[in-house]
């Protein structure tokens, strides 16, 4: 059975931690080693995390299997009107394959709608397999968008929403 633990300051280090093992497997092919260890330093610095949660509408999940953390998933209420921002949802390559990744945007859906936004969108590399997943689950390609994230790099990505049936 997974399992969802609501991330509190005591787990940024964990988090940080995950975060580097899933970005190392989910990005070696896609960008430069020089661009992960930015992005990790930039996204998933413990004074970055600390902010996120501390914010009443970002929550931190860890997403729990057999009693072991093994990834997690972070996601903003009310980021846009009526909109929640999944803004990052990892496994550790080991925890692939196994539907924790459903069971994570079950999980999802759930809060979303409890908390009364009813789409919910995401950024996802142009080049990550994790598209699929999406659209697997619902998500649909919007808009496309280059960002650039400082330090010479950009952020090429599909923008992708998830709408409920009202």
């Amino acid at each position: 059975m997974t399992n969802f633990k609501k991330a509190t300051e005591k787990d940024i280090p964990l988090i940080r931690e995950l975060a580097t093992i899933s970005w190392s497997a989910a990005y070696e092919n896609i960008l430069s080693t020089a661009q992960i260890d930015y992005m990790l330093s930039e996204m998933y610095s413990s004074e970055t995390i600390l902010t996120q949660i501390k914010n009443s509408n970002y929550l931190y999940y860890l997403i729990i299997k057999e009693g072991k953390a093994v990834g997690f998933i972070g996601f903003e209420f009310h980021y846009e009107e009526k909109t929640t921002k999944l803004h990052r949802i990892y496994l550790v390559p080991e925890a692939k394959g196994k539907s924790l990744g459903k069971e994570a945007m079950k999980f999802l859906k759930r809060e979303v709608t409890s908390n009364e936004d009813n789409r919910i969108i995401l950024n996802v590399n142009k080049d990550n397999s994790a598209k699929s997943f999406y659209e697997s689950q619902g998500f649909q390609v919007y808009e496309e968008a280059v960002f650039d994230i400082g330090n010479g790099f950009v952020m090429d990505d599909y923008l992708m929403e998830f709408t409920f049936d009202l």
